[in-house]
């Protein structure tokens, strides 16, 4: 039995929110209780204490999208990429880093990612890989940087047409075979999903194979409308709009998760909440891109179950928060969005998400649900109590504020040194793979 304890507590737990000086037990791979500091001691007077140190206790974060393999795209310089618009991007960019990727450059960007995620306090993902340089395997060598790191993860594989049919086909073949791995496994911290890039790279046939092939009890991952690109092509040469096209394919459904969504129509919207589709905002990302603004507002107040991602752009999920929230303001002109959306979304839609695919409940601590916690060192000026914490987090917290991360019991970070694997090494053997990579594509 361990007992964190010692700090401001908020919990997700609409009738326990907060408390002034809280603790919570955990044992094995759950928490036990959930109190103040004084009642969850005496209930348990053996147990191992971590100490808060006066900072915050909360449960750990998740991120609904992220992009493993774009780890090693950080000061890359690609010669001749002078980029025009998002296709430019997608092709100069990531395409380039994808289609050079070996499986150690996969499982040490897997490796690289973790070890961020941990710092940020993130212990649950949905990553949406792409290698098509080395397809086969590529899920179970991100798998082994999971189990490795100890983070949750939600698995797949980018289907496109881009590189011709045998990949395609190869890469519908990696996201059955991991799914099926992922469905024989009763860890509860790895789960597989159908893997798309987007509507337009995208063939009929191949969504047909897709449907014919998918197992039972998933869904899709799929990039919607990120680009105007996109959009363009289904209305030239389908005659229709994305998410109708989906429908007609039966990708939509409570299972699959849609990202971006920035150019959809209310009908859309409409569609996507009567199938109890999911939705993940990218704001980083797609500011980054100049791809536009989505209407996210209005899709979550069309009740749509929507969710807040990183895309890859960073693994710090509250510099996610904080863009979002500003975001909207701007693009609405109007100081007053975004303020109770957004964290609905990361707070609320994330485990709501996280938990369509693993069984231990997420982003709470109560007892009977997963032991992730996390503390950071955060205390604060002002008054803090259940009515103002978002704020508090908004304002005066980042991801790097972590201080100690627990995964489904692993106490994978303590006063931020990652206690689960030899940092050192695993970032020292990134740098190599990073630069092997890098002289790869530029030669």
């Amino acid at each position: 039995m361990t007992i964190i304890g010692n700090g401001r507590m908020v919990t997700r737990d609409p009738e326990h929110p907060f408390y002034e000086n809280g603790a919570v037990a955990y044992e094995g791979t759950e928490i036990k209780m959930v109190g103040s500091l004084e009642e969850v001691k005496a209930a348990f007077p053996d147990a191992e204490f971590v100490d808060a140190k006066g900072g915050v206790i909360m449960p750990a974060f998740i991120n609904v999208h992220e992009h493993i393999y774009s780890a090693f795209a950080r000061g890359l310089s690609i010669n001749g990429y002078n980029p025009k618009g998002f296709l430019d991007i997608l092709d100069g960019m990531w395409w380039t880093i994808d289609r050079h990727l070996t499986l150690e450059q996969t499982r040490l960007s897997a490796m690289a990612t973790y070890v961020d995620c941990i710092k940020n306090g993130v212990t649950t993902i949905f990553d949406h890989h792409a290698s098509f340089g080395s397809i086969e395997g590529s899920l179970f060598k991100i798998e082994e940087a999971a189990r490795e790191t100890g983070v949750r993860s939600c698995l797949c594989y980018e289907i496109s047409d881009r590189d011709g049919m045998d990949k395609s086909r190869a890469s519908i073949k990696e996201n059955v075979d991991f799914i099926k791995h992922a469905q024989a496994d009763d860890s509860d911290m790895i789960a597989g999903m159908m893997g798309m890039h987007a509507s337009f790279t995208i063939s009929d046939e191949t969504m047909e194979r897709c449907a014919a092939e998918k197992p039972e009890g998933v869904g899709y991952h799929i990039h919607v409308a990120e680009g105007i690109e996109d959009l363009h092509q289904c209305l030239k040469a389908h005659g229709k709009r994305i998410i109708d096209r989906l429908y007609d394919f039966d990708v939509l459904g409570e299972k699959t998760l849609t990202a971006h969504c920035i150019y959809v129509n209310r009908h859309e919207m409409e569609l996507l909440r009567d199938t109890n589709t999911m939705v993940v905002h990218n704001p980083e990302s797609n500011m980054g891109n100049a791809c536009g603004c989505p209407p996210t507002m209005e899709i979550f107040h069309t009740g749509v179950l929507t969710g807040l991602g990183s895309d890859g752009y960073t693994h710090d999920i509250l510099e996610s928060y904080k863009v979002a929230n500003v975001l909207h303001k701007h693009h609405l002109c109007d100081a007053n969005a975004a303020w109770g959306e957004v964290p609905e979304m990361l707070f609320n839609g994330n485990a709501k998400i996280a938990n369509r695919y693993f069984k231990k409940e997420l982003g709470v601590l109560k007892a009977g649900a997963a032991a992730d916690v996390i503390v950071t060192d955060y205390i604060p000026l002002t008054p803090m109590h259940a009515g103002n914490v978002n704020s508090h987090i908004l304002f005066g917290m980042t991801g790097r504020s972590v201080t100690t991360t627990v995964a489904n019991g692993k106490m994978l970070m303590k006063d931020r040194i990652l206690t689960s694997i030899d940092e050192e090494k695993v970032m020292a053997d990134c740098r190599q793979a990073a630069a092997e990579l890098a002289k790869s594509i530029n030669g």
